[in-house]
């Protein structure tokens, strides 16, 4: 493919021919003009031989002019509509977290450098908690975010090439796991809720059975509070997960215990979600934290250095219920069964809860000691 040369005719009306620079213009692959004003006549010739070059050996790349702005617009029209609504919730925050730390103008701008220079800035932004900073978690969960938004932005020609995304190590914590002690004291600490309100049911009854059915199944909590009370089988206990309620992203079929479903029946109630909360979501937190402080529950902080503790600091989460599902069944589960029942997309996270079962148990090792320190001892 060939190259030409030429000045432009108003330009040169201007300047002159003498003093008017050259261009070089060619057409690219898919059949668009392009050119570029270099300047002299002998640079001209040697830009020109080398897009020829670069046309005839198929390594030619346009450089893209679009601007990060109008490709943001685009995404949020055409991709975002088709996920998860919490998925299009940040992804928008995190492009808001990139273009304040970025301040982006051109897509063909943002390269490895630039996200670097990101993951930096990121990193000294406040936590949640008084005097905190950001969790590693935090950095690598706008990090994934941003990766698929600009894989998409490379597919649409917006990029010449995907920038590195240096994910920040995370430190291998064993997070907070309810123990069978303690589910049993927050069991009987549930006569001091006082919410939910309006159902036939006790606030002490919903919940009972909420913490006996996040226990017994190890959901997540937004998908037991989605969960209807059409796909609960009340004679042989069967309950099915809906794709569009979990994380998974696909239907499951699960069976609860005796103990459970009885739970379940006294809980039943005019709406069609079997845990229907007629409250502000934050509300539920708020509750289940009473509920641990009359069971007189107070965890130490293992972050207790790096920032001002709040109550949250020591009480259990939600998701201490699921972590709790996995210790208690990994022995008698095979992994690949409880990877479909957590409903695990990568059997890695599997692994990595079946690894904090097996540190929250004792080890049947016996540590090498002298016996005349054993005697020692003795004496």
């Amino acid at each position: 493919m060939r190259a030409w040369l030429f000045q432009d005719n108003k330009q040169k009306q201007k300047l002159g021919e003498d003093k008017c620079p050259w261009s070089v213009g060619w057409y690219d692959a898919s059949g668009s003009r392009r050119s570029k004003t270099i300047g002299s006549k002998s640079n001209a010739e040697k830009f020109q031989r080398k897009i020829e070059g670069q046309l005839a050996a198929g390594t030619y790349k346009p450089v893209n002019r679009t601007k990060w702005a109008t490709f943001r617009k685009e995404y949020e029209k055409k991709i975002l509509p088709g996920k998860a609504v919490r998925t299009r919730s940040a992804e928008k925050i995190t492009f808001n977290h990139f273009e304040r730390h970025c301040k982006p103008i051109r897509m063909a701008a943002i390269t490895t450098k630039l996200i670097d220079s990101f993951i930096a800035d990121r990193s000294c932004d406040p936590g949640k908690k008084p005097g905190s900073t950001v969790t590693p978690a935090t950095i690598n969960h706008d990090l994934r975010h941003l990766k698929a938004a600009l894989t998409i932005a490379h597919d649409w020609g917006y990029l010449p090439t995907v920038p590195k995304f240096r994910f920040v190590r995370e430190a291998d914590e064993i997070g907070a796991v309810v123990t069978e002690e303690d589910f049993q004291r927050m069991y009987d600490a549930c006569n001091v809720a006082t919410l939910p309100k309006g159902l036939p049911c006790e606030p002490k009854e919903w919940w009972q059975a909420l913490l006996v059915f996040c226990l017994t199944t190890g959901w997540r909590i937004d998908e037991t509070l989605a969960f209807r009370r059409d796909d609960l089988d009340l004679k042989t206990g069967q309950i099915i997960t809906r794709a569009k309620h979990n994380k998974g992203k696909r239907d499951d079929i699960d069976h609860l215990p005796a103990v459970v479903l009885t739970h379940v029946k006294s809980i039943l109630s005019f709406s069609p979600l079997l845990f229907y909360w007629p409250h502000h979501r934050r509300t539920l937190d708020t509750q289940f934290h009473r509920i641990q402080a009359a069971a007189g529950i107070s965890l130490t902080c293992p972050d207790a250095a790096e920032h001002e503790c709040t109550d949250s600091c020591h009480r259990y989460g939600f998701h201490a219920l699921r972590r709790a599902y996995a210790t208690l069944n990994v022995d008698t589960m095979p992994a690949p069964v409880l990877q479909k029942k957590m409903r695990h997309k990568s059997f890695e996270t599997t692994l990595k809860y079946i690894a904090l079962a097996k540190k929250m148990k004792k080890t049947s090792e016996v540590v090498f000691v002298p016996d005349f320190l054993r005697d020692r001892e003795a004496n």
